[in-house]
């Protein structure tokens, strides 16, 4: 169940708490008096000094202490909350390292084709939807991937089907369906149609339109060619009103935001905002309506950037809910979809060596941006092409630029590195923003796409990244993912796939260093290691509570573990029903 910032607490409590604030202390007490305290039960505090302890007091939105339950008992006054953990793990608050909030929010709001295991499935679940739609509706999913399919529909192309059978069962709706990594999407004839796609379209820049034998369409759309349909998306809601479009926004983050606190995330790294989407999010601050902390990447125009740039940064803003410091590019598209930009062609798909969806001085120029202002730059890259010129973008900039000695420059993703790449993260100070999950969902088809050698060189290489002495992160992609921080940390220790054969064993973090890379690193990365990411005296009482130790279990059980409690500011805003 899900609480909002006040509902625990009455106002007999409030009144206790001024008299505190203005006294210091309690006279039953040896000392400051807490409103929460966690007791009984394993505090993980991701703290060198103290690594573990037993309890831990909280006031306000703040540590107050951290301890041995006897020590922390000093701090109970007679309005204290006191929650028994009875030897449940506590940890640091999830930071999702790298996820798209509305994305998930409106993932929640179409068709969901996560778990389809044919085409056949996939059709069938947009015939169903156009049985309730209007006729010229927008009918849209997302989450298929050809490579979870039992079998390969009949007349694909590069794997992948054409439109005729879904459009049989859609003549007077435009369909899009986009893939699970959301580099591709599909389209069917009438969205073909209103897009104005035909045999005659070109490729976009950066992005590709598949074609059949004949040279017509398939509805495959990979990377920038999906704007081609988006903007028709786009012209189907210019009738609905600014008020019904905010409400559509605010539908999905509070989705989104549910979603984040049953899965123990207390901060979330938003891959990818605008401008107008970020005065949304400030605004949704200013009104108390943010229950989590959002760190937020801009994505925008370079001239857009040149302009606006400096009104956006925020730094903790609104008591720490709120920090946008950071520009997101991207240079390529993903593995799954051949999107990938790599050094050499695809082992499946001779004929290409994936798409460069962004040029190298479009991202020169966003990378002067960033210096002259002094914002971080995020960049998106999978392929071993991509990781190579960002590398080299990302050392130009630091020889070029003052001011960037320690810039905290990211790539997002870095799933595919050369060898001869790996160790300049390390060197050059650039943070491995990756997400543990892709691994092991991506894996079966790695092999297919890479071949097995350069599989084994260079994918997922956490454990050579992590020894290199570079910042390595954790994540999702949610929407592409689920958010469960659960399954990606045990992807990230135990590489396992889901027939029982590890992929690459010798790349997994140790249980410990997973659960940094999830925490205190995601803090890191975000320039708010000073407030968040462990449980120190001082910092914001940021708090998951696990039903299951993760650091000692059987490496097996670590799916089964849940998310027993969800701490955000000192406030419990997720509690499971048990």
């Amino acid at each position: 169940m899900l609480y909002t910032f006040y509902s625990r607490f009455s106002l007999s409590i409030f009144f206790l708490s001024v008299i505190i604030d203005l006294t210091g202390c309690s006279s039953q007490t040896k000392g400051p008096v807490a409103d929460l305290v966690l007791t009984g039960g394993k505090i993980a505090t991701i703290n060198e000094s103290m690594p573990y302890a037993e309890a831990i007091a909280i006031r306000a939105d703040t540590i107050l202490a951290v301890g041995s339950s006897s020590e922390i008992a000093d701090f109970v006054g007679p309005q204290t909350e006191v929650v028994e953990l009875a030897g449940r793990l506590a940890i640091p608050g999830f930071i999702e390292g790298h996820g798209h909030l509305l994305s998930l929010g409106r993932a929640q709001m179409i068709l969901d084709l996560t778990a389809t295991k044919s085409w056949a499935e996939v059709v069938d679940m947009v015939s169903d939807a156009v049985r309730t739609a209007e006729p010229g509706e927008w009918i849209q999913g997302r989450g298929w991937h050809q490579e979870k399919w039992d079998t390969v529909p009949e007349g694909s192309v590069d794997g992948i089907p054409t439109h005729h059978s879904l459009s049989a069962v859609s003549p007077d709706n435009p369909v899009l369906l986009g893939h699970a990594s959301g580099h591709g999407s599909f389209a069917n004839a009438e969205a073909l149609r209103l897009s104005g796609i035909s045999s005659e379209t070109p490729d976009p820049s950066g992005g590709e339109i598949l074609h059949d034998v004949r040279g017509e369409p398939t509805g495959m759309l990979r990377e920038t060619a999906q704007r081609l349909v988006s903007r028709a998306v786009a012209r189907a809601s210019e009738d609905m009103t600014q008020e019904a479009l905010d409400e559509k926004a605010e539908t999905q983050i509070r989705f989104a935001i549910q979603e984040a606190l049953e899965n123990g995330v207390t901060s979330f790294h938003d891959a990818g905002s605008s401008f107008e989407q970020i005065d949304m999010f400030k605004r949704l601050v200013d009104e108390g309506r943010l229950p989590i902390r959002l760190y937020v990447m801009i994505s925008e125009s370079n001239e857009d950037l040149e302009e606006r740039l400096p009104d956006y940064f925020m730094d903790g803003y609104g008591d720490n809910r709120l920090t946008v410091r950071s520009i997101k590019r991207g240079i390529d598209g993903a593995l799954g979809t051949h999107g990938a930009w790599l050094l050499e062609p695809y082992e499946d798909l001779a004929s290409s060596s994936g798409l460069n969806t962004a040029s190298l001085e479009s991202v020169r120029e966003t990378a002067r941006i960033a210096a002259k202002y002094g914002f971080q730059l995020n960049v998106h890259a999978i392929g071993d092409r991509a990781n190579r010129e960002i590398l080299n973008i990302f050392e130009e900039a630091y020889a070029n630029f003052q001011g960037l000695d320690a810039p905290r420059w990211r790539i997002e993703h870095a799933q595919h590195v050369d060898p001869e790449d790996l160790p300049r993260f390390a060197k050059l100070g650039v943070i491995a923003s990756m997400q543990g999950i892709h691994c092991t969902s991506d894996a079966l088809w790695v092999y297919r796409r890479l071949g097995k050698e350069r599989a084994r060189a260079g994918a997922y290489k956490w454990q050579t990244l992590w020894q290199s002495g570079a910042v390595v992160t954790n994540g999702t992609d949610v929407p592409v993912e689920n958010i469960d921080p659960i399954a990606s940390y045990y992807a990230t220790v135990s590489r396992k796939l889901a027939d029982g054969s590890v992929f690459f064993s010798d790349e997994r973090l140790s249980r410990e260093h997973a659960l940094k890379s999830y925490t205190l690193n995601n803090a890191y990365a975000a320039f708010e290691e000073n407030v968040k990411g462990s449980l120190e005296t001082g910092k914001l009482a940021d708090i998951t509570v696990l039903s299951k130790d993760i650091l000692t279990i059987d490496e097996d059980s670590i799916p089964e573990t849940r998310v027993d409690m969800t701490i955000v500011g000192g406030k419990i805003m997720f509690e499971r029903s048990i």
